[in-house]
């Protein structure tokens, strides 16, 4: 993998750049589809690329583990070919789900033992055996393993903790540096900084992050509940410290405010549910506020879902119709809303790096933000 700079904003600590794998360029700052179980929900593989267009995508490596296991991805040829996907993807480790799992898990220093959310099966997960998973899944960027922290989460557990995430870096480093990449192109590891909301604990984590000397590094454990001003905070300290030519990617953010805020500290890869999910509860991203299309007052409002028309569904169905689909329950509804959300937040990252590029994204990020803070 080679990261090039492009380009720095004056205003702030914005940067464009460009990430390239045997996968392809993949233009960053990035918003990446998360695709938990080998396909981005509600959406073809067509139109993902040809209507949303990212460059890159994420899978999970828990829910692809547990389905369709790593033995059929092995026999498909890895993900890409699975779900017929020719870009780059993105596996996350496993250690956010585990987290989430609060109740039917174990964590202990050889690993974490948990039980499957489908039919209660235990299971382990090792730094080692998370490498050699994402290795058969065949993503091009994969995650270490670490320890995702709660909020609020008091000192000493999340210092123990970011410990033991550095702890088990080193031994997902040492398992990967000894297992061959598969199906014929290079994979790339990514170590994560932890240390919760403590200023020391982040810099601590970050300095002993950039000191691996991986080809880019990723900053976790924010965006599980802390105030979006300590995301920001813990963001800043971290950006500061990892190597700046590097891609750093802040993991499960966020809100297209979110997005833009931290572009401005420095973070060049995102990802979120968020687009996704909020669409199938009938929530509309747009450049002038958000929109909740259940509303009565789009019943016989017969323009356009999105006047800027970034993808097709925007100017093809009025928000009346799109209305009426979620009001009758109907699929549709939501695979509209969601082609939509995901669209947009692809245009909020392309026109955050032009910006960047022609040099004036700290004012076009604050115009962007107080148009984006609305309801519609």
């Amino acid at each position: 993998m080679k990261f090039d700079l492009k380009g720095k904003d004056q205003g702030s600590k914005a940067r464009a750049g460009v990430i390239t794998t045997d996968h392809g360029t993949i233009e960053t700052p990035i918003f990446m589809p998360v695709g938990t179980v080998a396909s981005v929900k509600g959406v073809h593989q067509r139109e993902l690329k040809e209507d949303i267009n990212p460059d890159i995508i994420l899978g999970n490596t828990y829910h692809l583990y547990l389905r369709p296991k790593t033995e059929i991805l092995e026999k498909a040829g890895g993900l890409h070919k699975f779900m017929n996907w020719d870009r780059n993807i993105l596996t996350d480790s496993g250690g956010f789900q585990v987290y989430s799992l609060s109740g039917r898990r174990k964590i202990k220093e050889e690993g974490v033992k948990f039980k499957s959310h489908i039919d209660g099966s235990y299971h382990v997960f090792t730094p080692e055996n998370v490498m050699d998973i994402q290795r058969t899944i065949g993503a091009d960027i994969i995650m270490a393993f670490d320890e995702c922290t709660p909020y609020p989460c008091d000192y000493r557990y999340a210092k123990s903790s970011m410990h033991r995430t550095h702890r088990w870096l080193d031994r997902c480093v040492s398992r990967f540096n000894n297992t061959p990449s598969k199906y014929g192109y290079e994979q790339t590891l990514f170590p994560i900084v932890q240390g919760s909301t403590y200023k020391d604990l982040r810099l601590q984590s970050a300095e002993y992050i950039a000191n691996v000397g991986a080809e880019g590094n990723a900053i976790g454990g924010l965006s599980v509940g802390e105030p979006a001003e300590e995301m920001y905070e813990m963001t800043d300290i971290v950006c500061s410290v990892l190597p700046e030519d590097k891609p750093r990617y802040l993991m499960g953010v966020g809100t297209p405010i979110n997005i833009l805020e931290n572009i401005a500290l420095g973070v060049d890869m995102f990802d979120c549910v968020m687009p996704t999910r909020n669409a199938r509860n009938g929530m509309l991203f747009t450049a002038h506020g958000t929109i909740n299309i259940k509303n009565k007052k789009w019943e016989d409002d017969f323009s356009p879902i999105d006047e800027m028309g970034i993808t097709f569904v925007d100017t093809y169905y009025t928000k009346a119709y799109l209305r009426h689909l979620f009001a009758a329950n109907e699929y549709l509804g939501k695979q509209i809303a969601t082609i939509h959300n995901l669209g947009f937040y692809l245009w909020l990252v392309r026109e955050a790096r032009k910006h960047i590029l022609a040099g004036d994204f700290y004012e076009w990020k604050n115009k962007m933000v107080k148009q984006m803070d609305k309801r519609l």
